[in-house]
């Protein structure tokens, strides 16, 4: 589980990287991980503190530091 736990956030801090921040909604359909694994990604990165978490009205944007 903690492999695929960090193969997903790489995959996340790639996406996130290319394209600049995002939603979970956005990073879960382009990236083709399932919903668990992009929220255990996002855990992941924040404990490194590597990414900042940023709230727009209801939506929630995620983004590297």
């Amino acid at each position: 589980m903690l492999n695929t736990i960090g193969d997903a956030a790489g995959k996340v801090w790639g996406f996130l990287d290319q394209n600049g921040s995002a939603s979970v909604t956005k990073i879960t359909n382009e990236t083709g991980l399932n919903k668990s694994d992009v929220q255990r990604a996002i855990g992941w990165l924040l404990k490194e503190d590597k990414l900042s978490i940023e709230v727009v009205g209801r939506t929630e944007t995620v983004s590297l530091k």
